[in-house]
């Protein structure tokens, strides 16, 4: 089983790499155009996507490979507002009502669903558009609905969630080099 793991994991990360490179580029070039802008990322998803969320909002806040100042950046991952949401209205509801709150105009919205249609994902999606921010969906080999509601969709070409996420990360990590990179220069 581990050797299995690992080829798959193989066979994910260079399908992804020969694939995705323009739309990684592309998406970084949301984020740099909204924090030149005096915007934010706006990051969702649920559980494992939700602590990728949390994990990329991190490294912009934080720093992924130089000392900078933070770059702005909000999880829509508070228990207290997602469950105040999901008990007043509907747990489809939940990030789109966060994000009306916290969205500014230059901000951009970024939606991780490793099957592209998780349905309060997809609503969120749908607000940024309605609020005119730039979208980016993370997801799955297709894109399900969150690849038409996505300026930039970067969907692993895989549907094994595990492999899905392990993607996600890796390419927040790169977003947030290419950030840095853009905004900061390169390390010395």
């Amino acid at each position: 089983m581990i050797d299995d793991t690992f080829a798959d994991h193989s066979t994910v990360l260079e399908a992804t790499r020969t694939q995705l490179p323009d739309a990684i580029e592309r998406a970084a070039a949301l984020l740099v155009a909204a924090y030149r802008g005096d915007g934010k990322a706006i990051l969702f998803g649920n559980g494992g996507s939700m602590s990728d969320a949390l994990h990329v909002e991190g490294e912009l806040v934080n720093r992924v490979s130089i000392d900078r100042p933070g770059i702005a950046a909000v999880a829509l991952a508070s228990p207290a507002s997602f469950s105040a949401t999901a008990n007043d209205y509907s747990y489809d509801d939940a990030f789109a009502r966060m994000l009306v709150a916290h969205a500014r105009p230059d901000d951009v919205a970024l939606g991780f669903s490793t099957s592209g249609n998780s349905e309060n994902v997809v609503r969120a999606l749908k607000q940024a558009r309605e609020l005119g921010l730039k979208t980016i969906a993370l997801t799955g080999e297709g894109g399900g609905k969150c690849a038409a509601l996505a300026d930039v969709t970067l969907a692993i070409p895989s549907r094994c969630t595990p492999r899905i996420q392990e993607m996600h990360i890796t390419i927040g990590h790169m977003l947030c080099d290419l950030v840095e990179q853009a905004i900061f220069g390169t390390a010395e």
